[in-house]
């Protein structure tokens, strides 16, 4: 480690993202990755803005992007605020609205970029276990705290909570932000946005990685009360004031505005998940019920690890997580296309016979 470090850097313990791959002669389902591709509408803009504009800055606060946001949500501009991708949005998150004197609480197995970003910014955080089946009890985080922040559906589990579970939360904690991270919520989970209308301390973040197959953009935006969004503006304002650059704002927008491909987009990730879990099931596979694009499994005799390495040998590669020790038995598997999930479905068949 370098000794011209600062004292934080040594001290953090970096997210490690999935694998990405330059292979094409493999299944890829580590990233949840939408194997669809972004609408055709969204191409089209791109071609049409590539020009002599891209040598101006981008508008600073995205007008147009947090209007179509805004009408897409029924809320207004002033409720919604928009970054590179939804983890830039979570860090400001943390900086701006959960690091006070109480630890701020999320789940003991969850998106495992929360805990860094608490290192990063020396946010006090108390990690709260899961249920025996997995499941987010709401009641468990009725206690003091500086925050609350959980994704909806959980992720790597794939679990969802309804919004009755949720308004519960927010009717009880009051004196504090509760940040739900909706990055997964298209694929089968009730968005609990309309109530940011209600709860001045409710925040909700999204992503366009997923549903929107805009991953290699990196568009993420958050709705909530102006005052929140007030603060997360002046903590980007303190990092970088042009965050996201003028193609992914226009990206962003055709996205958000076909409404009809993303619906479509969507059913077709649902209906192979369905069908890709009853495959894994007829396999001796444990499949939890999963709202997102992807599903946390476990075989009944076979060992995870081995069993993901076996299937990188025959070129389809799947997430196994060593730590925590309770997520270890598990594969999470991304849906990809029918046709992918044929490969991985056969793959497995080959290698449990």
């Amino acid at each position: 480690m370098s000794r011209y470090w600062s004292d934080v850097v040594h001290r953090l313990t970096p997210y490690v993202p999935g694998e990405q791959t330059e292979r094409t002669d493999v299944v890829k389902l580590n990233t949840n990755e939408n194997p669809y591709g972004p609408s055709p509408r969204v191409l089209e803009a791109l071609r049409n803005n590539v020009n002599d504009s891209l040598r101006l800055y981008p508008d600073p606060i995205s007008t147009k992007l947090r209007e179509a946001i805004a009408r897409r949500f029924g809320v207004t501009p002033e409720h919604v605020f928009v970054g590179n991708g939804s983890d830039e949005v979570l860090a400001h998150t943390f900086r701006a609205l959960l690091t006070h004197r109480a630890p701020v609480l999320f789940p003991d197995l969850t998106y495992s970029f929360y805990p860094v970003y608490c290192q990063l910014f020396g946010t006090s955080y108390k990690q709260i276990a899961l249920n025996e089946k997995f499941e987010i009890d709401v009641g468990d985080y009725m206690q003091e705290n500086g925050g609350i922040i959980f994704p909806n559906p959980n992720a790597p589990t794939g679990l969802a909570l309804d919004v009755a579970q949720i308004e519960r939360l927010l009717e009880t904690n009051t004196e504090s932000v509760v940040a739900i991270d909706e990055a997964y919520v298209d694929f089968g989970c009730q968005s609990v946005v309309p109530l940011v209308l209600r709860y001045p301390h409710l925040l909700v973040t999204h992503t366009l990685s997923k549903s929107y197959a805009l991953a290699g953009l990196r568009v993420g935006y958050a709705i909530g009360h102006p005052d929140l969004i007030g603060g997360l503006e002046r903590v980007k304002d303190s990092f970088n004031s042009y965050p996201v650059d003028r193609l992914a704002q226009t990206a962003a927008i055709a996205a958000i505005e076909d409404a009809e491909y993303l619906a479509a987009s969507c059913r077709k990730i649902v209906d192979s998940r369905e069908r890709m879990v009853a495959g894994l099931r007829e396999l001796g596979f444990e499949v939890l019920p999963s709202a997102a694009n992807f599903v946390l499994a476990r075989h009944g005799v076979r060992d995870a690890a081995k069993l993901s390495a076996s299937l990188r040998e025959r070129g389809v590669i799947v997430r196994h997580f060593r730590n925590p020790a309770r997520v270890a038995p598990y594969l999470r598997i991304s849906v990809g296309t029918d046709a992918q999930c044929a490969v991985l479905l056969a793959a497995l068949r080959e290698l449990l016979d």
